[in-house]
């Protein structure tokens, strides 16, 4: 996928990040919403557009493991399986640390991830120097859309930074397997 990316409108979407703010932004399948993981702020204001309970826990996508190394448990194991779906967007469900706030694990002690390799949403990660919160730009009973022009309308809210850009060739969300087992869980 070779898509034209305005150094400018990442630029400006980093600006949103660190003011605390919620973006949207292209990734492989559909239209993600985002912000720094660690701010419980951010987070709640995304989880509010939302309306998705606290208690579900949330996607960390990264441009590397090492990007996300501070909140899992890693194991040379755990590095293989995710080293060896690089060429495939999978998100995994790993161990997570004790610190990782309950705003992103929800009722879970594990966490979701994925190494992305969207080019706006990996330039993101590179520029912000670490992961993001990444889950469908819609409200959780809603279907999620690929089209940037109806996130703000879905969302019902105007207020919200939008990185243009194509979505990835993906039919559907990416799957979601189990580090250790590999069962698919979405």
């Amino acid at each position: 996928m070779t898509q034209i990316i305005s150094p400018f409108k990442i630029r400006q979407a980093i600006q949103h990040i660190n003011q605390g703010d919620v973006i949207a932004y292209p990734t492989e399948a559909i239209y993600g919403l985002g912000c720094n993981p660690l701010d419980e702020e951010a987070v709640l204001k995304l989880l509010a557009l939302k309306k998705r309970s606290i208690d579900k826990g949330l996607i960390l996508i990264a441009s590397s493991v090492e990007q996300l190394a501070p909140y899992l448990q890693l194991t040379e194991t755990i590095v293989s399986r995710i080293q060896a779906s690089l060429l495939e967007p999978v998100t995994w469900v790993t161990p997570a640390q004790a610190w990782v706030p309950k705003w992103l694990t929800g009722t879970h002690s594990s966490l979701a991830i994925r190494i992305t390799k969207h080019p706006i949403a990996r330039l993101l990660c590179v520029e912000n120097e670490g992961p993001l919160v990444s889950t469908s730009a819609n409200i959780s009973t809603m279907p999620a859309t690929k089209k940037p022009w109806k996130i703000s309308k879905n969302l019902n809210t105007k207020k919200l930074f939008v990185v243009p850009g194509e979505v990835g060739e993906l039919k559907q969300a990416t799957p979601i397997l189990d580090v250790f087992s590999h069962q698919k869980l979405r």
